[in-house]
């Protein structure tokens, strides 16, 4: 056996070598990345992978040989090992390295984990603990041995407990605040690609998911994820088998490994497994999701590996389309054509995407998405917001380019969240925020866009929308140029993206904001900046410091309650927010009045949420809907717990 990483050197060049001919689950390939040393530091320098190598084993010395695709100009493209007893040499791009042995793992990786005091991580499952799939041999199997299994090694560091500071402690995460533990932590290491990932083991997320992988903006994502451990405890052999596979999913993030439905939306796209990915028996898919038998199905099938298409991206993968902090995920910059319509289509499922007639220069760009049915009743899921990625969308810009909407952070909604669209719910709704995402401002100038969405329905059904136009204006005089600038920074996006941040790697965004508010009150762009400052007053914010505590700082009921009113009482008037945003905005103001103790003031937003919406006209499903949103919301508020839930 000679497969494994070897390292080498040549003058100021280091060769990384990965060699995966023989032993476990071989993928036939040789792969490497070359790095360039000057003095103390080492940069990255290219990568290359041979497809379909030629191996000749004679006596105790093996060669390898085939043609390279490299990431850079190679000149030469042969590639060719020559390994006798865990040493030899390899000719790469006209140059001869000596190389060694250095392990059977094809990828090393550090794992640093934190867990908030409370939660419990998760340690291992035995694989035949329950039934599984004949020939896959039970196993004790934790995160860095399904890692091992798929060749990389993933070293634990030294765990972290993350105390909590401050009474009253309200543990469910909201996506500023992960964001911001992350930058808190990652600060220290720099920005710059590297084999290190990040997992905090937290107690609840608000939107109730079981994992999360950071997508932040900027040039360096890919290095943090979190698991929730209120969705995920137990110690049900059921319960721990489903912890494993949510840890090993969120980390397979990290390496840039998409969900399985979605690897044709990579750049370049991969070719999709079994009914449209949903067949993939792998960790990157849901077990719901399977096709065909579902959640059981899977189970019963499932031999704990990722398939043969990830284990060649994970050992062979291009140092920057792997490494934390590299490439975007996705790869990313992938530009992308508008979704093609299915030449027959079936699903009984139909998809829409609207907008209001014009955006303003700056103005957060918000549609919404409408499923909806169109004969016999339909069973499907019910994520249909973007961030889940069940929902994908396209923007074409005024200049013809066609990029994808991708959402700043992604949450991992491994859970079925059924509806029935029948003739009592017709259809589902959900409002967006896609002006800002991984990628920064999707609508700077102005101009008509065209917005294309595409939803993977349970059955695996692609349910393609017609394009929706957006219009974005010119600004009609220096306020507008001025608000609009103000609007437009990358901090404000992230702050628009999150409702709001404490982070101090967003302070300019909110100064900004501050300075929409203070300077420039009466334009109708001030609403947006009124609503992310009163959210984020309204609900508390934890704050993960450098020595790894837990800091809360309250929430600013008194605050929230100035920021929202104003919000409220522009938007009910006819201003620019939509309906599900502003049904968002009353009854987190409704939440804020009961904080402050006036929940007769929280019943009476309560109630004005259900006039504005008769008057404004919507159809009788959704004012049921509302009205049954205040009933509950006012007999929450009347619980002891419930102004401290976030």
């Amino acid at each position: 056996m000679i497969s494994g990483l070897y390292q080498g050197q040549d003058g100021d060049t280091r060769l990384e070598l990965r060699i995966d001919v023989d032993g476990a689950r071989p993928t036939g390939r040789v792969s490497g990345d070359l790095f360039s040393v000057a003095g103390a530091t080492t940069a990255y320098a290219g990568s290359f992978v041979v497809h379909a190598p030629a191996v000749f084993a004679e006596g105790g010395r093996t060669r390898v040989t085939g043609r390279g695709a490299f990431t850079f100009d190679a000149g030469a493209g042969e590639v060719s090992v020559t390994i006798t007893a865990g040493s030899g040499t390899a000719k790469v791009a006209g140059r001869a390295y000596r190389v060694a042995f250095v392990s059977p793992y094809f990828r090393q990786v550090l794992l640093e984990q934190d867990a908030v005091a409370g939660t419990v991580p998760f340690t291992t499952y035995h694989t035949g603990a329950l039934p599984g799939p004949a020939g896959s041999a039970p196993r004790e199997l934790g995160v860095a041995a399904a890692f091992a299994e798929a060749g990389v090694e993933l070293t634990l560091a030294e765990p972290g407990v993350i105390p909590v500071d401050g009474a009253g402690a309200d543990l469910a995460w909201g996506d500023a605040e992960l964001h911001h533990a992350m930058t808190q932590q990652f600060s220290r290491f720099g920005d710059a690609a590297a084999w290190r990932v990040w997992l905090l083991v937290a107690g609840r997320h608000e939107g109730g998911y079981r994992g999360i992988m950071f997508d932040h903006n900027g040039a360096h994502q890919r290095q943090g994820a979190a698991v929730f451990y209120d969705a995920i405890k137990g110690d049900t052999p059921q319960a721990r088998r489903a912890q494993l596979r949510t840890y090993v999913h969120e980390l397979g993030h990290a390496f840039n490994l998409l969900h399985s439905w979605q690897k044709h939306l990579a750049g370049p796209p991969r070719p999709l497994g079994p009914d449209g990915g949903f067949g993939d028996l792998s960790w990157m898919n849901y077990a719901h999701n399977y096709r065909p038998g579902g959640e059981a199905g899977y189970w019963a099938a499932f031999p704990f590996t990722f398939t043969d298409a990830e284990l060649v991206h994970l050992r062979h993968g291009f140092f920057h389309d792997v490494a934390m902090g590299a490439h975007p995920f996705g790869t990313g910059a992938a530009e992308v054509e508008p979704f093609e319509p299915p030449v027959e289509d079936r699903s009984g499922l139909r998809l829409e995407v609207r907008a209001k007639e014009w955006f303003g220069f700056g103005e957060p760009v918000v549609v919404e998405l409408k499923l909806s049915v169109t004969g016999q009743a339909r069973t499907t899921h019910g994520h249909l917001h973007p961030d889940t990625e069940f929902t994908q969308i396209a923007v074409t810009r005024p200049d013809g380019r066609t990029v994808p909407y991708r959402p700043m952070l992604r949450h991992c909604v491994d859970s079925a969240a059924e509806v029935r669209l029948d003739a009592d719910r017709p259809a589902l709704y959900r409002s967006a925020y896609i002006g800002h995402g991984r990628d920064g401002h999707y609508f700077q100038q102005p101009g008509e866009y065209h917005v294309h969405a595409q939803y993977a329905a349970a059955d695996g059904s692609r349910i393609v929308s017609a394009p929706c136009l957006v219009r974005v204006r010119y600004p009609a005089d220096a306020d507008d140029h001025r608000v609009g600038e103000l609007m437009l920074g990358e901090e404000q996006g992230a702050l628009f993206s999150l409702l709001g941040s404490d982070s101090a790697r967003l302070r300019s965004g909110n100064e900004a904001l501050d300075e929409v508010i203070d300077r420039y009150g009466g334009h109708p762009l001030s609403v947006y900046a009124r609503m992310v400052k009163g959210l984020n007053a309204e609900r508390g914010f934890k704050s993960l410091t450098p020595d790894r505590r837990l800091l809360i700082r309250p929430s600013d009921p008194v605050e929230g309650v100035e920021q929202l009113t104003a919000v409220a009482r522009r938007s009910s008037a006819g201003g620019p927010l939509d309906n599900i945003t502003l049904n968002m905005v009353l009854r987190r103001l409704a939440r804020a009045e009961a904080r402050r103790g006036d929940p007769e003031r929280a019943g009476a937003v309560l109630d004005r949420m259900v006039a504005v919406f008769a008057g404004r006209g919507v159809g009788p499903t959704v004012l049921g809907r509302i009205r049954r949103q205040a009933e509950q919301a006012k007999a929450a508020l009347g619980r002891p717990d419930a102004t401290r839930r976030a």
